[in-house]
């Protein structure tokens, strides 16, 4: 991984329960997780913004918060996400929201003397046809997937905002690319929620209204790999307490499995009784998608929460937020 000449010191953040940190999209998947695991691990100093209360697209709302705050830490959660219906829908608010958003809160944090911060982006930044399992240097090497690239534009550019600033000023910005995730606080929205949650819903309602089966797109062939948001919180905290270097870190969990055994795993999860049918007239997508985190692995970092586990806490999170 890349060091630099101005290369920025490792600010110990574990030890320190008391820093102030604040973490942008708290109410989010990926917010919320890290906000459970800092309060888990006894931090008591938490800075938390809800939209209304804070417009991350308004840099002088974001200037004016930072500058009375004055957070020690930054963790860069929030974001517009949404599929490839969205993307395509509206590829002004995924490129300018998202670039709104990074960028004036990365050049408020260095503006405003935060220690450290992390950005969080996602795999799509790689390009359609990367080689697997990707690997960092595979970033800006082909062309990215059209559905997604005005998201993924601003994601990259995230990254090199905060290798920019890091060769700049010699400042602390790191950056970490999650693979997919699920867990508490997914979008179970019938029709742009990602694969798992989707699964998770369509075997419930299967189950409740005594289905005879569920219909599933494609063969069941591709291989994906999917990391619980707790894991994720929980490398999250790991990098901000271990790496200081240049280039951003994937972070998955380096296990696949094919949409064929996800589907049977959730449907045993649920405890559907009936059929689960395979369409194979309808297309299968990417046939693998796999991140190469062995950077992660190398730092000493590993996922604790194996896909079965993980599958039953989203399923007892699912039942017990039905009515929300």
């Amino acid at each position: 991984m890349g060091s630099t000449d101005k290369e920025a010191q490792v600010d110990s953040f574990l030890p320190n329960k008391t820093a102030k940190i604040f973490v942008a999209g708290h109410r989010g998947l990926v917010g919320s997780a890290i906000v459970r695991k800092l309060e888990e691990l006894g931090f008591t100093n938490l800075v938390l913004r809800t939209h209304h209360d804070l417009d991350l697209t308004r840099q002088s709302d974001v200037e004016a918060f930072f500058a009375v705050e004055k957070p020690q830490f930054v963790i860069l959660a929030a974001a517009k996400v949404g599929g490839i219906h969205a993307n395509n829908t509206y590829p002004a608010d995924f490129i300018g929201i998202n670039l709104q958003i990074q960028t004036n809160i990365i050049d408020a944090s260095y503006r405003n003397g935060v220690k450290k911060l992390i950005f969080l982006g996602s795999s799509c930044i790689y390009p359609k046809f990367a080689p697997q399992p990707i690997k960092e240097d595979a970033l800006l090497t082909a062309p990215l997937e059209p559905t997604n690239e005005w998201y993924a534009v601003a994601k990259i550019a995230g990254i090199k905002m905060c290798q920019a600033y890091r060769l700049q000023y010699g400042w602390d910005a790191i950056s970490g690319m999650p693979t997919n995730l699920y867990g508490p606080n997914d979008n179970f929205h019938p029709e742009n929620s990602h694969v798992l949650p989707a699964l998770i819903r369509r075997f419930h309602e299967a189950k409740i209204s005594n289905a005879k089966e569920v219909v599933v797109w494609g063969t069941g062939s591709p291989l994906r790999e999917f990391l619980h948001v707790d894991d994720l919180a929980d490398a999250v905290v790991f990098l901000m307490d271990k790496y200081s270097g240049l280039s951003h870190v994937n972070m998955g969990s380096g296990k696949e499995v094919s949409i064929k055994e996800l589907a049977e795993l959730v449907k045993e999860v649920v405890g559907f009784q009936g059929d689960l049918v395979w369409d194979s007239t309808k297309p299968d997508g990417t046939p693998r998608k796999l991140m190469d985190s062995s950077e992660l692995a190398n730092l000493g970092w590993a996922p604790k929460i194996s896909l079965w586990d993980g599958l039953v806490d989203t399923y007892k999170w699912y039942l017990e937020n039905l009515k929300r």
